[in-house]
């Protein structure tokens, strides 16, 4: 079940890796992580969305990560910047495959 939700977070992941603890509260709770607690996935729960956050908070910027919300409601927008031919799509996707690696990597367990 865990793999549905880091799934949405790292669609095209192969790599695992280490733990990252967990200090986040949902009040403070930045963007990826308040999508993931409102998605309707089964293996959405606090702590798991609270330490893709911290790894977004250490991979990714600001609007990267409000970009990357857009993905937890649609994955076809996902598909759609994988797909595009833009600098900047291959820019940003580089980075979120990025985020995605080292979320499954910390996350994953």
């Amino acid at each position: 079940m865990k793999k549905s939700i880091l799934w949405a977070a790292s669609l095209a992941v192969l790599s695992l890796g280490v733990v990252l603890p967990v200090m986040s509260s949902f009040a403070s709770a930045g963007p990826i992580e308040n999508a993931c607690n409102r998605s309707e996935r089964k293996a959405a729960n606090r702590q798991l969305c609270a330490c893709i956050q911290q790894v977004a908070d250490m991979t990714l910027k600001g609007g990267d990560q409000r970009r990357a919300v857009a993905f937890f409601k649609d994955p076809e927008k996902a598909h759609k910047v994988w797909m595009s031919k833009t600098d900047s799509d291959d820019a940003f996707w580089e980075r979120y495959k990025a985020f995605g690696a080292q979320a499954q990597a910390y996350c994953g367990g």
